[in-house]
């Protein structure tokens, strides 16, 4: 299967543009050799036209047709088998076993939305019959549901080639909400994508869905990017990535002429709050844990622990020596792309031109040719800490800043500060918990999932996941991109009154034909 670096535009390949770029072997240090044609103002309109026409149709399908259509897409995506994770490893650095299950994830969720699809109740049926003779005035029938939002353009992120890429989870929740869908592609993996945009395009034809349900476009150019999200045919966006690029979606998509929801995610430290009880149990076992979770991937999850907090006694300063030991043994990794290892050493300057910081590093040499990152472990104290914006802000990367306070009201003081995060973690015992309630409180406010001892990398998807955060974290809190949850950011509601029962969808008509949960009256059931 070689590679044809051209955009899918619908079912049509097409490379009009004269601009074009090359994947990169990280671990080789090398370009490789296919050339992706970067996507043109006409293309992108092309793609997004021909979505405006499947909107309707993917909107009219059957339950069976998109569940359908989910499975047909990680078949598809199945059938790749070797081609897929070779092309991923080659583009990414990233290891083979790490690819595979990023695979198997990716198709997990496209059946996970299957079988959400297939039970119907995502759709909150809400139903208040007529009461004629209610005084002083009568109620009339109302009858509401979540429908499509329309064309949802997506961003693949650079970390995770497979999981949050082509059919990664922005794009599996899209497609169960039927929505038709237009990819930006990551410039750091194009070859992978290219492979998972041709087996949507394989199972949409399978389908019998039109052309305009899914198209992929290549683009390196910013332009193209905004481009898409100021397309008149856009309804929704979703991205993963940097907080500057993240930024600028979200204000393109707030300053259109009719301004669309934007659900970016972007920065996230991932604060670890390390409590006295939790150190006299188990220090070493915690050391171990967090420098794996740092490290995991050249540091490169969203969800990489980069603050770690606690107060300063022999117990804790023992902690500290034993994983700056832990970092100065840690080796270098290669990281997705050299950009991204550019940013990582820009903000590794960044964090050292603070005056209080020290620093611990790998004694391991990182080859720069190969886009390796050296572990890089920070260390100061809480109020240099909360005097330095600098080092609140996300390194992307193997890296942490471990900050000593001196009680437990100068960690309230620092949970205070923090910026919104995707996630908080806290080590401790159940005594520690009672003992630190307010810390507990404080971090409610200030992340989208708070864990007790254990580790924010590794991402359940199911559908009690939250996967968000307040900002920086994403723009809005209350959506995730991760789980079932995630499909209410491509659904809007609508509300039928007075409708005759055979014109109303199957989900509001009063037999319930599709057996769903529905709130009657107030009362959740099947009736």
């Amino acid at each position: 299967m070689t590679l044809h670096g051209q955009n899918f535009i619908g079912a049509q390949l097409s490379a009009r543009g004269q601009k074009t770029f090359f994947g990169h072997d990280p671990r080789a240090g090398k370009e490789l050799e296919t050339a992706f044609h970067e996507a043109t103002l006409e293309e992108i309109d092309d793609a997004m036209n021909l979505a405006v026409d499947a909107a309707p149709v993917l909107r009219a399908s059957s339950p069976e047709t998109i569940t359908g259509f989910l499975e047909n897409i990680a078949g598809e995506i199945e059938a790749l088998d070797d081609r897929l994770i070779d092309q991923a490893v080659t583009e990414s650095g990233l290891g083979r076993d790490r690819l595979t299950g990023e695979r198997g994830r990716t198709v997990n969720q496209l059946r996970l939305f299957a079988n959400l699809v297939k039970g119907g109740s995502f759709v909150d049926a809400r139903i208040d019959p007529a009461l004629p003779e209610r005084k002083p005035l009568p109620r009339p029938d109302l009858r509401r549901m979540l429908i499509p939002i329309g064309p949802v353009v997506v961003f693949g992120a650079s970390n995770f080639p497979l999981a949050f890429s082509v059919a990664g989870g922005d794009t599996a929740s899209a497609f169960a909400a039927k929505n038709p869908v237009i990819v930006k592609g990551h410039p750091a993996h194009p070859g992978t994508s290219e492979l998972v945009a041709g087996a949507i395009v394989r199972a949409v034809q399978k389908s019998g869905l039109p052309a305009g349900t899914f198209s992929l476009l290549n683009a390196v150019d910013p332009a193209a990017s905004i481009a898409l999200v100021r397309h008149p045919a856009a309804r929704a966006v979703a991205f993963t990535g940097s907080e500057r690029a993240g930024r600028a979606i979200l204000d393109a998509a707030a300053q259109r002429p009719e301004p669309i929801p934007a659900y970016v995610e972007m920065g996230s430290t991932n604060p670890v709050f390390v409590l006295p009880g939790a150190l006299q149990e188990r220090a070493d076992a915690i050391v171990q844990g967090l420098s794996g979770s740092i490290n995991l991937g050249a540091g490169q999850f969203c969800t990489c622990p980069g603050l770690i907090f606690g107060v300063e006694d022999g117990t804790f300063r023992s902690f500290r020596e034993k994983l700056a030991a832990a970092f100065e043994q840690a080796a270098p990794a290669s990281m997705v792309h050299p950009g991204i290892l550019k940013g990582y050493e820009q903000s590794l300057s960044r964090v050292r031109s603070v005056k209080g910081v020290a620093e611990k590093k790998s004694v391991k040499a990182a080859d720069a040719a190969k886009a390796e990152a050296p572990p890089v472990l920070f260390e100061t104290d809480a109020s240099t800490w909360i005097a330095s914006e600098e080092l609140a802000q996300e390194v992307f990367g193997p890296s942490a800043i471990v900050v000593r306070g001196k009680s437990e009201e100068e960690l309230l003081e620092v949970a205070d500060a923090l910026p919104g995060s995707l996630t908080a973690t806290i080590h401790g015992t159940p005594g520690d918990l009672r003992n630190y309630r307010k810390l507990v409180a404080a971090l409610e406010a200030k992340v989208g999932r708070l864990i007790f001892n254990g580790y924010p990398t590794g991402v359940e998807v199911s559908s009690a996941m939250h996967h968000g955060g307040p900002y920086p974290a994403t723009g809005d809190a209350k959506f995730t991109s991760v789980g079932t949850a995630a499909i209410y950011r491509f659904l809007r509601p609508i509300c039928y009154q007075g409708f005759p029962d055979e014109s109303l969808p199957p989900e509001l008509q009063a037999a319930n034909p599709r057996k769903i949960w529905r709130m009657v009256d107030g009362q959740w059931g099947k009736n």
